[in-house]
């Protein structure tokens, strides 16, 4: 099924994000994970691609196809095009279609200072083009309610992302934050461009100080005054900063979900123990929300 048709047919999204395991790891820590998200009945199941976006990785489809032939849940296949020629990008879309994964989130992905980029694709929406044109997959893209960290201002960013849409995104996923403000500052400005499509609200529970210090340096996402309180009081005790951050990342979502959010994308960084309390949770306002649709 072709994930814009749920936004079609629902109020509210609930997804879970995935990423393969690490080549040091087993493959087998990933089935672990999706063995004890599966009953939580998200919408569907996004898998970031390779393991660090590394395209010789064909794990991101392996574990898309797992997910919607073992678990019957949807699969959106992360696929990032900066370090990819379009006969690899190609070639993971024969693979795509030979799995009947029919949903992709087309990323530029990261830059590596140390490797020079592929000259075939310089933005995702060139590669959202691409994938256009073959008309068989719906598209996904990212955007960002605090800029792109390679953006200048808002107005830039914005403009790009209406350039993603224009090429044939059907939805977009927001990139985390951490102040509901933030969010609804950014949709109110998407809407005013004239982007209609729906925005899922990407929500990471932070549970421990290095994680968000790594998250932050990533993508530039803020810490608001009352986030930075609850890390100095609590982020020298693993359990208590656990139990704190899967309260805000409640908090956060009860927030939205009360103003009308369309999706709510869950970063589950694949502890299944943090997204089964997130979910259980909020379980029952998505529920509500839904019967009132």
């Amino acid at each position: 099924m072709k994930l814009n048709t749920l936004f079609e047919q629902k109020k509210i999204v609930f997804s879970f994000e995935v990423f393969p395991p690490k080549k040091t790891s087993s493959i087998q820590t990933i089935y672990d994970t999706l063995d004890a998200l599966s009953d939580l009945n998200p919408d569907f199941i996004s898998v970031t691609y390779g393991a660090g976006g590394n395209p010789a990785d064909h794990s991101t489809v392996e574990i898309a196809s797992t997910i919607k032939h073992k678990y019957h849940i949807e699969p959106l296949a992360h696929l990032t095009c900066l370090n990819s020629t379009k006969e690899h990008i190609g070639q993971v879309l024969n693979e795509l279609r030979e799995n009947e994964i029919e949903n992709i989130l087309a990323l530029r992905g990261d830059r590596n200072p140390d490797v020079p980029p592929k000259t075939d694709y310089r933005y995702a929406r060139d590669l959202i083009e691409e994938l256009n044109h073959h008309g068989e997959f719906d598209i996904a893209a990212a955007c960002y309610p605090e800029v792109h960290p390679e953006c200048p201002d808002m107005e830039e960013d914005i403009l790009h992302l209406k350039e993603k849409v224009n090429a044939g995104a059907s939805h977009l996923i927001s990139q985390l934050f951490f102040d509901n403000n933030d969010f609804y500052n950014f949709l109110y400005r998407v809407r005013e461009a004239g982007i209609m499509v729906p925005v899922e609200a990407g929500i990471m529970p932070v549970t421990n100080r290095k994680q968000i210090e790594r998250m932050v340096s990533l993508c530039g996402a803020s810490l608001p005054k009352k986030f930075v309180k609850i890390m100095h009081r609590y982020g020298d005790d693993p359990a208590a900063m656990q139990d704190a951050g899967i309260a805000y990342a409640v908090e956060q979502i009860v927030d939205l979900i009360s103003n009308g959010v369309q999706g709510i994308h869950l970063y589950t960084m694949n502890n299944p123990l943090i997204a089964r309390r997130i979910s259980q949770s909020v379980a029952s306002l998505i529920r509500c929300s839904n019967r009132a649709e």
